[in-house]
């Protein structure tokens, strides 16, 4: 991918974005220690309570019983809920809502069902001690979304119904990781060499077979009727743009109220790693002002 395609503003963070060698041992090893080691971010006016299943911030100014269960991104084997809390916190101050943010256990240590059982596990404790489930909006991002989507899809069929999903660049369909002729794009923030890994480690198997468990790729259930408003955002250049989009397409052809936002010159995950430059700052702006119409 050229610098060029990127929007201006992203240029010179993206220049500098590395390649993470995660499908080597060390490599992951690494990354998951330097993880380990960042420490928490205060956000003025939010309190933090940390639990070993998830995180919880609370506005001290409060203005809805809206809460928010957010899952952290990662590729399915990488993250940790620490990561997300600027993201949080600002989140919970400027909309007044509680947000959770769940931890999850990663892949391949830990492949399908472990990380969607440890969302489903942070919902039923919101559920039994903060809100009912509907005013709760289920949001991720990246394989955090997938992870979200997937939630939303299992509830659903459990009889429960969330108020909202809220997904950002959500990776949904291991048939993507499948492509070879995508691995020659090298996509920036995430690339399809990356997403086979990931793939790979969380389905236990080749990504792209014939069938796959139930709930582990959400792009892949057929009926999506039933699922509640859906909010995606994704840039055009991002590796799970098409894919999103796809699933997009099929929520509304469902019937489900279903509101995507595509930015364009965004790669993966920009919001994360450029998240001061006016360009994320508007991006996040926009999807809060939608996540606070049902506050």
């Amino acid at each position: 991918m050229k610098l060029a395609e990127i929007a201006p503003e992203l240029r010179g963070r993206a220049r500098w974005l590395p390649r993470l060698p995660l499908e080597r041992p060390w490599g992951l090893w690494l990354v998951r220690r330097t993880t380990a080691l960042m420490g928490p971010v205060a956000v003025p006016d939010v309190d933090v309570e940390v639990t070993p299943g998830w995180r919880i911030y609370r506005p001290r100014r409060p203005r809805s019983d809206l809460t928010l269960l957010w899952i952290h991104g990662g590729g399915l084997v990488i993250g940790t809920a620490v990561e997300g809390d600027a993201f949080c916190g600002e989140t919970a101050r400027e909309l007044g809502i509680t947000v959770v943010s769940a931890e999850y256990r990663l892949a391949p240590e830990n492949s399908y069902p472990a990380a969607l059982d440890d969302c489903h596990a942070a919902w039923t404790w919101i559920r039994e001690n903060v809100a009912e489930p509907g005013r709760v909006v289920i949001g991720g991002q990246s394989a955090g979304g997938g992870l979200a989507a997937a939630l939303v899809q299992r509830l659903r069929d459990e009889g429960a119904r969330p108020l909202a999903q809220w997904l950002f660049c959500p990776m949904l369909d291991d048939r993507t990781a499948a492509r070879r002729d995508l691995d020659a794009r090298r996509h920036r923030g995430w690339d399809n060499r990356l997403n086979r890994f990931g793939w790979r480690a969380y389905l236990g198997r080749e990504p792209g077979a014939d069938v796959v468990p139930h709930y582990a790729a959400p792009a892949r259930r057929e009926n999506l009727a039933g699922l509640p408003p859906t909010w995606i955002g994704v840039g055009d250049i991002d590796l799970f743009h098409d894919e999103d989009a796809e699933y997009a397409r099929r929520l509304r052809a469902a019937g489900v109220d279903t509101t995507v936002h595509v930015v364009p010159g965004a790669p993966h995950g920009f919001e994360s790693w450029a998240p001061k430059t006016g360009f994320a700052r508007e991006y996040l702006g926009t999807a809060r002002k939608w996540l606070g119409s049902f506050t």
